[in-house]
């Protein structure tokens, strides 16, 4: 079957500026414009977020399109953010702190190979490990956070969480994706109502809401994890008791 030639041009220009604001985080975060550097981030997953609807709506995907996007992504979750809370919160542990950080760029590395080469095998509604965007969605959220109310960041503290954000993105714990959702089908009038007040919190205390936002998405994955496996014990255990009492009685006539 032959190839299209040539790109979708949309989705492709929403995928440039992600990529172009990545780029201007970097440059933000080394002249220690830390709180531009991180709306640049978030404008990056905004980007990111559209650039997907817009190529699905218009019937625009490519492997083109998928492969840019990865690079992109790249740059924009993987080294923009690592590079952000190296310079922001990491300097005074060191080479630990580099090492925390460059987890970070690995780690995002890593997520989106697997998520390319296992996109078409995966359940559409989990994500399997925590999403690049919702890594560098956590820490820019927070940079804005501190920034807003004064607050210092503790370096050890962000050791441990940029540690532990790397280790989210490559596990195989699932996280909601959202992807199954049909945005064209009709909703309640309730649902608009709740996307209003949603995103008149946002307007109102923008970084308080996406870091605690964040937060309890990169919370709920583990959380659901462990009642998921809890529930499958319960089964079995449940099962291994239905079993028990046949082969007593069986002991028994014997």
């Amino acid at each position: 079957m032959k190839q299209k030639r040539g790109i979708y041009i949309l989705p492709s220009t929403l995928t440039t500026l992600g990529l172009f604001a990545g780029f201007y985080a970097i440059i933000s975060a080394v002249q220690n414009n830390y709180e531009h550097a991180a709306w640049a981030i978030i404008m990056a997953v905004v980007f990111d977020i559209l650039d997907g609807r817009v190529a699905r709506l218009l019937n625009a995907e490519s492997q083109f399109g998928a492969e840019y996007d990865s690079l992109c992504d790249m740059v924009s979750f993987g080294v923009a953010p690592a590079l952000l809370v190296y310079l922001w919160a990491l300097p005074s542990m060191g080479n630990l702190g580099g090492v925390a950080a460059f987890f970070i760029t690995a780690c995002s590395a890593l997520r989106l190979a697997r998520f390319n080469t296992q996109a078409a095998h995966d359940d559409k509604r989990y994500f399997q490990g925590l999403p690049t965007p919702a890594t560098a969605i956590f820490i820019s959220s927070a940079v804005l956070m501190y920034e807003q109310y004064d607050i210092q960041p503790i370096a050890i503290v962000w050791t441990c969480l940029s540690t532990a954000l790397a280790y989210l993105m490559v596990s195989r714990i699932r996280f909601f994706a959202g992807k199954d959702m049909d945005i064209k089908k009709p909703r309640r009038f309730t649902v608009l109502l709740l996307i209003l007040a949603i995103l008149g919190l946002i307007a109102s205390y923008p970084a308080a809401v996406l870091f605690i936002g964040t937060l309890l998405y990169c919370l709920h994955g583990p959380l659901l994890s462990m009642y998921q496996r809890q529930k499958i014990l319960r089964t079995r255990l449940a099962r291994n008791r239905r079993t028990q009492p046949n082969t007593d009685s069986e002991t028994h006539h014997d």
